[in-house]
């Protein structure tokens, strides 16, 4: 892999926590640069946190220069506070930030969508997820690889009550035929997965992974 440096938003979240500490890992890069809204202390030197403001991030335009972006920016309506809220962070935020890569050059971005991602589905939030996908699609990167996870599992500094009892619940909903793309995944295999999407060869264009797809076996 000849990539070095690596660009990552959303890494205060549950997948971009364990992207960044395997990033800082592995051999394949000597810099990751985490842009993020508030402080984070990290065990590596190679990472170099840069607090931002987000509502103005051409401002900061210089951090997006780079060999890969991770984008792994996300929230809820609920921690947001509306859906107008949640859909400035999910969607504004990451397509500005995706604007930005592509203007600085990077040629890989890597985005974690979500299972059922759908411009034309009745969920706004799904609705939301496949407008992004469909937007970063348009920039034209020369690689665009898109991860679609259904329910994330793992430690999260914010404790979802749902989303604890649908852990418990779906890995055995999942089982049955036709549901193996919902069926929840450690946010940890997400990032390591997302770390070998950068060591493909000869990948070019728009790479979109089912879960399914990307953990046949999990």
């Amino acid at each position: 892999m000849s990539s070095n440096t690596a660009i990552v938003i959303g890494s205060t979240g549950l997948v971009g926590s364990h992207l960044v500490k395997q990033l800082s890992e592995s051999s394949a890069f000597n810099k990751v640069v985490s842009i993020t809204r508030r402080p984070v202390d990290y065990q590596s030197a190679l990472v170099e946190n840069h607090v931002v403001d987000f509502s103005c991030l051409s401002d900061y335009s210089a951090l997006f220069v780079g060999d890969v972006f991770f984008s792994c920016l996300g929230t809820t309506a609920k921690q947001a506070g509306s859906l107008a809220a949640q859909r400035l962070v999910d969607f504004g935020f990451q397509l500005e930030a995706a604007k930005l890569a592509k203007q600085q050059g990077v040629a890989h971005y890597l985005l974690v969508s979500s299972s059922g991602a759908n411009a034309s589905s009745l969920s706004a939030y799904l609705k939301m997820k496949g407008e992004l996908e469909q937007a970063v699609e348009l920039l034209d990167f020369d690689t665009t690889t898109i991860i679609q996870p259904s329910l994330l599992l793992g430690e999260r500094p914010d404790a979802r009550l749902a989303e604890g009892l649908a852990s418990r619940v779906m890995p055995s909903v999942c089982k049955l035929p036709g549901l193996a793309k919902f069926r929840p995944i450690r946010g940890a295999d997400v990032a390591k997965k997302l770390i070998e999407c950068v060591s493909r060869k000869n990948t070019q264009g728009v790479l979109r992974l089912r879960l399914d797809q990307v953990f046949p076996n999990g």
